[in-house]
């Protein structure tokens, strides 16, 4: 694979304070679609109204925050998706019941059971 080589911007590329571009205002808008989609736990980290955000630095911090939250989100469902299933926990007075629990599942089986058909007796 080719590597190619891409040049550092200049200093005067970012400006906190100059206001947000159409590009810029884009973004921002499809990050809100984003973090919409977020669950409530990840979205209330974030508390900006885009409509609030007029320059490039307080662009900045709101793309940070609904990255990060992104990323959180995604570690989170990752780690839960590979989580051991844990086995239920059997209390020790449960393990005594067990005795008792399957001789009533035999006694059920029995009394569950079709009765044996009698030959009937017919006159003709």
């Amino acid at each position: 694979m080719v590597l190619i080589r891409v040049p550092r911007p200049p200093r005067s590329a970012y400006d906190p304070g100059r206001p947000m571009g159409s590009l810029l205002k884009s973004q921002v808008e499809h990050l809100r679609d984003a973090e919409s989609k977020l669950p409530l736990r990840y979205r209330d980290r974030i508390e900006t109204y885009i409509k609030a955000i007029k320059t490039e630095g307080e662009a900045a911090t709101y793309i940070q925050k609904v990255t990060q939250a992104i990323h959180d989100a995604h570690a989170d469902a990752e780690r839960a998706r590979h989580a051991p299933e844990r086995k239920p926990v059997i209390e020790i007075a449960a393990v005594a019941d067990e005795r008792a629990e399957s001789k009533k599942k035999r006694t059920r089986k029995r009394s569950a059971a079709k009765p044996k058909k009698r030959a009937s007796k017919r006159k003709k």
